[in-house]
């Protein structure tokens, strides 16, 4: 697909999948991180290595902030792009969790809405091990619905589920092959199921704003990509260092900065 092919199939749609974004040496290493993420916060589930852990992660830094990655969102959000939130949802195999439908804009304090999501496929990601499901076409009233906590929640990765009926008749599987990536719209419901199958899914959602974008939150750090901040908007702490035995080490990682 062209460029414009892929915005106006996103703006349709509220999401599109493009393949072969970035290289097999960083799918590799995408995936050994997750493992060494795994060592290191055994108390975690692989589905909730959340944004915190990012703060002092040198290669989840890095490969938020890849040219490739921010060469995808620069046609929506324009040349001056921050990381505002990321998270691995590392589903095993035969035991990986569910993610009930829901709206991603309803968990996030930004002003204005204006954001996009990436998904980052770690492994390839299809209907078997729970790739993600979305209702085409549902963001198109720019509109949040009340989410509730529900009777799945402790099941599942989130705490919420949208409180409205779903037509699951309409749901479409997003697959997306190892190194590839699908864009969603804030707006957009979807979810995804467990994971049954024998085999991993990894995924990595990426956040990213235009930096007129407001974090209305103090505590959440968010990472400049691309372009230059705006004054007073928001701050930007600077890139982690790598420090042998503290970090997972990379490609690279001797030499920052990765941008």
């Amino acid at each position: 697909m062209t460029g414009g092919q892929i915005v106006s199939r996103y703006e349709r749609d509220g999401y599109v999948v493009i393949p072969q974004v970035i290289d097999r040496e960083l799918v590799a290493e995408v995936q050994g991180h997750v493992e060494w993420l795994e060592r290191r916060h055994p108390d975690l589930r692989p589905e909730q290595f959340h944004h915190r852990l990012i703060v002092d992660d040198p290669f989840w830094i890095r490969l938020c902030t890849d040219p490739r990655l921010i060469d995808v969102i620069e046609p929506f959000l324009g040349p001056d792009v921050a990381l505002f939130a990321a998270h691995y949802i590392s589903k095993p195999p035969r035991s990986g969790r569910p993610v009930l439908w829901h709206q991603d804009g309803n968990y996030w304090p930004l002003e204005p809405m204006e954001v996009i999501t990436i998904w980052l496929a770690g492994d390839d990601s299809t209907p078997e091990n729970g790739c993600m499901r979305v209702i085409p076409g549902s963001h198109r009233r720019k509109r949040l619905h009340r989410h509730r906590r529900s009777e799945r929640e402790k099941g599942s990765v989130l705490q919420s589920r949208i409180d409205r009926e779903v037509d699951e008749s309409a749901a479409v599987d997003v697959v997306v092959p190892a190194g590839g990536v699908s864009l969603h719209d804030p707006y957009l419901i979807h979810g995804s199921e467990a994971n049954r199958s024998e085999r991993r899914r990894i995924g990595l959602t990426l956040r990213y704003i235009p930096t007129t974008t407001r974090i209305l939150r103090d505590d959440h750090p968010a990472y400049l990509c691309r372009g230059n901040a705006v004054g007073r908007v928001n701050t930007y702490p600077p890139l982690p260092r790598f420090r042998p035995g503290d970090h997972y080490p990379f490609r690279g990682c001797d030499r920052p900065p990765w941008t």
